[in-house]
């Protein structure tokens, strides 16, 4: 019986660091996966690239980041394009230096590609750039800055305006109004009343006053509701979200969906990260060597190269099975959008696909997942019910503004709560309460002074 127990306890500890190594390698995002193959790679001898891919690799990954740059915006391709420049030595000559914040960059970036500008102009917009705050915003009129720069006021007017028209929309704004009237101007379409709303009411739009706007505008209380709904899609920080260049990383999707008629398809970025093989040299030399330590050393590195090959292979095994139950679960916000999302724990997955809770955890963790709808963290889909219906909070939500959108004498919260039961979404009055808060919404008593 000791003697049952102490081979029990050596095969465990033998398999222990197998088990945390394929843990491990479960809940890396790709570029972390990416990074630990590189550094396995150069530690361990009989780990390899595929022959036929070896060659490859290089341009495989230059295709990847290009075809996932064509997909995004502006912003990235610059990135991109400062991230190519580093391994130039000439690339940076007559740059601005890294001592810079990377909006400074950012916006210069779109200024220097062409001559399409005078120098005094730009000598005009680099003095601007220096002076934006956190958030994007200018402090002084034009003769102010112009005083302050020692410049022509003509000349920083012009300036002003060349600034005020690059990315992100509503940098170089003096004030919150002008901000998000910059924004309004890029969308298509006719928007003169949020407009409007943002120069002259922006204290009414944040007290919920909707009929006080809508008789001063001589518009219909629908079209206020909905041109103030527009405005709070834009963004009153557009200076905000820039970190230092040296913080940046892409955001390589793990899976992707693609909505179909008849289903969907789900598919693993297989090319994101390299795939490694065994070397045939060293498996051979294992065989013919008499010396014993070459013996004890090659046995570990196969070993390890084994393990860590079975190890990425269970992740990809893994997180496909993951990705296809959650696809098959929330297949409504992936053909409908946002406000169909379904209940979902990782719970429920493990149960499903019979395997244990915290392995769905490692599985999510820093996964991400492309579809029609954008780019979302894998546990943008797990969400918990409200109560015994099949409601989400975001659902909740939608329903919420729905219901308020459509009062005619506002409702009081607790008024909300039972009519959102009678829906089919029964939640408490003060949940009621903290997504009203949350969506910006004020209190019936406010909406009725409005």
């Amino acid at each position: 019986m000791a003697l049952e127990q102490r081979q029990l306890q050596k095969q465990t500890m033998t398999l222990l660091p197998q088990m945390i190594q394929s843990m491990n390698i479960l809940q890396m995002g790709i570029q972390e996966l990416r990074e630990y193959t590189e550094e396995i790679l150069q530690e361990n001898p009989a780990l390899e690239f595929p022959e036929e891919e070896g060659a490859a690799a290089a341009a495989a990954d230059a295709v990847r980041r290009l075809e996932w740059l064509e997909a995004n915006d502006r912003q990235n391709t610059y990135y991109h394009r400062q991230d190519e420049e580093e391994g130039d030595a000439l690339a940076n000559l007559g740059q601005y230096s890294d001592g810079e914040n990377d909006l400074s960059w950012y916006i210069l970036s779109q200024f220097m590609m062409g001559d399409f500008l005078e120098p005094e102009v730009l000598k005009a917009i680099e003095f601007l750039v220096e002076q934006l705050d956190a958030n994007g915003f200018l402090d002084g009129d034009a003769a102010f800055l112009a005083r302050s720069a020692r410049m022509e006021q003509g000349v920083m007017e012009r300036a002003i305006i060349e600034l005020q028209s690059a990315d992100p929309a509503g940098v170089g704004a003096r004030d919150l109004a002008e901000c998000l009237r910059l924004q309004l101007e890029r969308r298509s379409g006719d928007h003169r009343l949020a407009v409007a709303i943002v120069e002259g009411y922006l204290d009414e739009l944040a007290r919920g006053r909707y009929n006080q706007i809508a008789r001063s505008l001589n518009a219909s209380k629908e079209e206020v509701w909905a041109a103030c709904d527009l405005i709070r899609t834009l963004n009153p920080r557009p200076g905000t979200g820039f970190a230092a260049q040296e913080n940046l990383a892409y955001i390589i999707p793990d899976l992707e969906v693609v909505v179909k008629p008849d289903g969907m398809e789900i598919s693993l970025n297989d090319t994101a990260v390299p795939r490694l093989v065994i070397s045939d040299y060293y498996r051979k030399l294992l065989r013919e060597t008499k010396d014993p330590d070459v013996q004890k050393y090659l046995t570990q590195k196969l070993g390890q190269a084994k393990w860590v090959i079975q190890g990425i292979d269970q992740r990809r095994s893994t997180l496909l099975r993951c990705a296809q139950y959650l696809a098959q679960r929330q297949e409504e916000f992936f053909r409908l959008g946002r406000g169909h999302l379904r209940p979902l724990t990782m719970r429920q997955v493990a149960q499903a696909l019979d395997i244990h809770e915290s392995t769905v955890s490692r599985t999510v963790k820093n996964k991400y997942l492309r579809c029609p709808q954008g780019v979302y963290p894998l546990g943008y889909f797990f969400t918990g019910s409200l109560g015994e219906t099949a409601s989400t909070q975001e659902s909740a939500k939608v329903l919420l503004q729905r219901l308020i959108r459509e009062e005619g004498k506002p409702l009081s919260d607790q008024k909300l709560c039972e009519e959102m039961a009678r829906q089919g979404c029964p939640i408490s009055r003060r949940t009621v309460a903290k997504y009203r808060e949350e969506l910006h919404i004020p209190s019936a008593a406010d909406r009725r002074r409005g």
